[in-house]
């Protein structure tokens, strides 16, 4: 779709992704609207803060950590509410973004080959479209992960309500999770930044290039530009 007579003069891309995404403003292309980008940068931000006021908690090599807050106490009381926080705009996250994020057939099919060549940094043929199949794999663990780590924040919230095997095994769990966590988002954000240029301004800005859409999502920017499919 693209988009005629965007309603600001200084930034008409960003002034179209307030409220719209897939339009092609002039060379640019709205990846995001403004309410996904809110809900990312909440995610992002109260994932954080989970980690700053867990890890002193976790661990007294990070004690330093807990300074930032006021000390240990302020971070017992307020880690567990910071994940309240992070779990409800995880919910939301998962209502905007669950049914884009569905594997099809061929997707899974070929999950295994496709990671194999993305990783290599060699071509894949399958031609992505606004989201590749491990993008889509990598929003389904993340839910996953948080989803245990609220099950088992819960458990050590309140300890005293479970039998000592579950309290135990919930506080083994949450640690393994939150190391596993920890690493995919690690990976999440180096390859929205450093790893593929141009992807980070998708969420400040909301736009990406053209040739950007081109290179990453070929089916995606067709499908946006009404341009030719790529070459099978």
């Amino acid at each position: 779709m693209r988009f005629h007579g965007a309603p600001t003069e200084i930034d008409p891309a960003s002034a179209v992704a307030q409220e719209a995404e897939d339009v092609l403003v002039g060379e640019e292309i709205v990846r995001h609207k403004r309410s996904e980008r809110i809900v990312h940068w909440t995610v992002s931000i109260f994932f954080v803060l989970c980690v700053f006021t867990g890890m002193p908690i976790w661990s007294p090599i990070f004690g330093w950590m807990a300074s930032l807050f006021g000390g240990l106490e302020v971070c017992r009381w307020l880690h567990p509410w910071t994940g309240v926080v992070f779990s409800a705009s995880m919910v939301a996250m998962t209502a905007q973004w669950a049914r884009k994020m569905i594997l099809q057939r061929s997707e899974r099919r070929g999950l295994a080959k496709w990671l194999v060549h993305y990783m290599r940094w060699e071509a894949v043929d399958d031609h992505p479209g606004k989201y590749n199949p491990g993008q889509k794999l990598l929003f389904w663990a993340v839910l996953l992960a948080a989803v245990g780590m609220l099950a088992t924040g819960i458990v050590m919230w309140f300890p005293y309500a479970f039998h000592e095997k579950v309290r135990e095994a919930a506080i083994l769990l949450h640690d393994v999770t939150f190391i596993l966590f920890f690493v995919a988002i690690v990976f999440h954000v180096y390859l929205g930044s450093a790893a593929e240029p141009g992807t980070f301004r998708a969420m400040t800005r909301g736009t990406v290039t053209k040739p950007w859409a081109k290179l990453h999502h070929p089916n995606w920017f067709r499908d946006v530009t009404g341009g030719d499919a790529p070459p099978s």
